[in-house]
């Protein structure tokens, strides 16, 4: 792994993701369930899985419970990642997701995760360091866990903007606000997400686009605003893009935006223009979708969704 496109994803509250199909799900009555799947996740194991399918070799790092780890441990050994996880205390979480294909609705129950302790996180911070040598990309991803600071991404990120490195963040609410300041290199929040950093509404798409081209006039050099079926809003210093995916049979939203952060990222290493990250990061987002659990489609057909990506410019 070189220096010029090694990758880091950082999870600190991973979660091993329980989905349950259940037609017809009724709250307060007797529900039955016709097939349920278990995969090991969080936003960086997410973003990882995707960059692995994607053809690249990632490190991943951030906090695992030791009593239940195999099942992540498993998917590193598969997908050839290396494992650079601290194992603390206890079982990661498990979060719930009930999938009503016959209503076409998805409800997620989020538990909050472990605690983390000051010495662990003191570890942590060495761990992330010990990888800067070999790796220019850090995507940050993800919820805290009780027990860390709202700055820590923050510090983080100036961390490693000092030594050099690329810092990709996907998170939101307080540590989002938090790291804007520290200015990454990139941030990927959905509309609700602005809108909950920025303390405003933002009532259509031509705030949308002033909201990002604002940041981007802060220092960040990258902003991708997701917005669901109305495609994701691409926007540097000089453009700013519309990228409209093709309808598909959705199977699943387990990690779509995480897909969206490691097509954006595989785009950028290649040296894609704007426009050709907005593609492969909105087909690896749309294939996520074909899929069960935190998994892209072959090559061959996320290749075959770019082409079908529609890609526009944006007026100021």
């Amino acid at each position: 792994m070189t220096e010029t496109n090694g990758i880091v994803t950082l999870t600190l509250n991973p979660a091993i993701d329980q989905s349950a199909a259940i037609p017809h799900f009724t709250a307060g009555e007797v529900n039955r369930v016709e097939w349920e799947r278990s995969d090991p996740g969080g936003k960086g194991v997410n973003v990882a899985s995707f960059l692995s399918d994607l053809g690249h070799r990632v490190a991943v790092t951030g906090f695992l419970g030791r009593e239940n780890s195999a099942v992540f441990e498993r998917l590193f050994e598969e997908k050839g990642m290396t494992d650079r996880f601290l194992r603390v205390p206890g079982k990661t979480r498990v979060n719930v997701k009930i999938i009503d294909e016959a209503q076409h609705r998805i409800t997620d129950i989020n538990f909050p995760g472990q605690t983390v302790g000051p010495a662990e996180l003191v570890s942590l911070r060495t761990a992330v360091m010990e990888l800067v040598p070999d790796h220019h990309w850090f995507v940050l991803s993800g919820s805290l866990p009780a027990g860390v600071p709202v700055g820590f991404y923050a510090e983080l990120v100036d961390l490693l903007k000092a030594a050099g490195k690329r810092v990709v963040l996907d998170t939101s609410g307080e540590p989002m606000r938090a790291a804007i300041g520290s200015a990454p290199y990139a941030i990927k929040p959905n509309v609700a997400e602005l809108e909950e950093v920025l303390g405003t509404r933002l009532p259509d798409r031509g705030a949308v686009v002033a909201a990002a081209r604002a940041l981007v006039k802060g220092g960040i050099e990258y902003v991708v605003i997701s917005m669901g079926k109305d495609g994701a809003l691409f926007v540097d210093g000089r453009e700013c893009l519309l990228a409209l995916p093709p309808a598909v049979e959705v199977k699943s939203t387990v990690g779509a935006g995480d897909a969206m952060v490691a097509g954006f990222v595989a785009a950028r290493i290649r040296g894609g223009s704007l426009a050709d990250c907005a593609r492969l990061a909105t087909a690896t987002a749309v294939g996520a979708l074909t899929q069960l659990g935190p998994r892209l489609p072959s090559p061959q057909t996320v290749a075959s969704i770019m082409q079908q990506v529609t890609v526009q410019a944006v007026a100021a």
